[in-house]
């Protein structure tokens, strides 16, 4: 698959769960700002700085989806197992505090 497609994938499912994903410019704000998921009123959103490469912003969202339940979503194999790629390497740098 595509890069662009894997993408867009990513983001077709992250609305099938609820959560809204926004690309917006974190350079006019001045303050240091990483591209994540929150919740704002009780509802996920997941804003991902549209100045990061195409390969950043997979990797934001696939981490994001990961702790997400999609197991019973149809998900395309190519992108569940980046899902799972990245949720791993995200997991795995956990530290407790």
């Amino acid at each position: 698959m595509k890069p662009e497609q894997i993408y867009q994938d990513l983001k077709d499912l992250a609305e099938r769960l609820g959560v809204t994903v926004s690309e917006q410019s974190f350079r006019a704000s001045g303050i240091p700002v990483k591209s994540g998921c929150c919740l704002i009123k009780g509802e996920l959103h997941c804003i991902i700085d549209k100045n990061i490469t195409l390969h950043k912003k997979t990797t934001v969202l696939a981490q994001s989806l990961f702790d997400l339940p999609h197991e019973n979503l149809y998900v395309v194999p190519a992108v569940r197992d980046i899902i799972i790629k990245h949720g791993r390497k995200k997991n795995s740098a956990r530290t407790e505090c």
